[in-house]
């Protein structure tokens, strides 16, 4: 099961965000594959929405000024 708790720490949360995303990426590529082409475009489209908020997240996590 999985929670948000609020002793979590930005970057923890954003890296969680990340590979969250990176996971969805790779199933909607993936199920793109076994569906016929009408769908596979959107699946693709999804996947690359997916992709587009992974690269924002990324840019955060750079961004990001950690303490130390």
């Amino acid at each position: 099961m999985y929670a948000v708790n609020a002793d979590f720490k930005n970057e923890e949360l954003l890296v969680d965000a990340c590979e969250t995303l990176a996971s969805a990426k790779t199933i909607a590529n993936d199920f793109a594959a076994l569906v016929p082409a009408s769908q596979r475009r959107t699946l693709e489209g999804i996947a690359q929405l997916i992709m587009l908020g992974e690269l924002a997240v990324n840019r955060v996590l750079d961004n990001l000024e950690l303490p130390g």
